[in-house]
């Protein structure tokens, strides 16, 4: 690991995430969301890439602490269900303002990555962030249930990545969603991968669906759209 856990407050309570800094001296800003499992050191790693890449991209810690490992897939599940949804927008709130504040960050918006859980969150956060978050990048996550999100404030332009075999989020309901959002003007391609599973792009294997070929072009897809930040 090459980055460093911050704190940084959020509207008036304390809330941390792990920094990883572009080698460059400054980048765009990224905000990377997590997975149900929480600030794990594979989540940590992707921040790590997007360093390589020349960003600075910053994963706040949802959980506060909490985590589960890869075989306590109920403790897994217990703490994606039991997140205070009004918490997880206040820490991810704050986040951007922390980004947006450092030396580091180059941008004045930030873009958004996140998986499983932390896709879901990715879009739901460019909706309530609105301009701030400039482009939105979710892995095989999304809020599918209507009503779950007001899409009025997205204007991130959005490609997602998800799996063609998914019971948590299936592919005709993405695609449902992605027709919903183009009907609306919004700037959004979801991209379907054949033959993939959930978490095909986790490189830890946790649900055995690891893909690296779908992996790296999701991977190759989404820095470019950062680097329209």
């Amino acid at each position: 690991m090459t980055g460093r856990m911050v704190e940084f407050s959020a509207n008036g309570n304390n809330a941390s995430g792990y920094l990883s800094e572009s080698h460059s001296g400054n980048g765009p800003g990224v905000l990377v969301l997590q997975e149900w499992w929480g600030l794990v050191p594979q989540i940590k790693g992707v921040c790590d890439r997007l360093a390589d890449k020349g960003f600075t991209a910053l994963a706040p810690d949802l959980y506060h602490g909490d985590f589960a490992e890869h075989t306590e897939m109920d403790k897994a599940g217990e703490l994606m269900t039991s997140l205070p949804p009004d918490r997880a927008a206040r820490d991810m709130s704050a986040a951007i303002d922390y980004l947006l504040s450092i030396d580091s960050c180059s941008s004045n918006q930030v873009g958004a990555v996140g998986f499983c859980m932390g896709g879901m969150l990715t879009l739901m956060i460019a909706s309530l962030e609105g301009d701030r978050v400039g482009v939105a990048a979710p892995f095989y996550g999304a809020p599918l249930e209507e009503g779950a999100a007001d899409w009025s404030g997205l204007s991130a332009k959005v490609e997602g990545h998800f799996a063609a075999q998914d019971d948590f989020f299936p592919p005709e309901a993405i695609t449902n969603l992605e027709n919903h959002l183009q009907s609306l003007d919004k700037d959004v391609i979801f991209h379907i991968y054949d033959g993939t599973g959930h978490a095909f792009a986790n490189e830890e294997n946790a649900l055995g669906t690891y893909d690296i070929e779908a992996s790296n072009l999701a991977w190759e897809r989404t820095i470019a759209l950062l680097n329209e930040i």
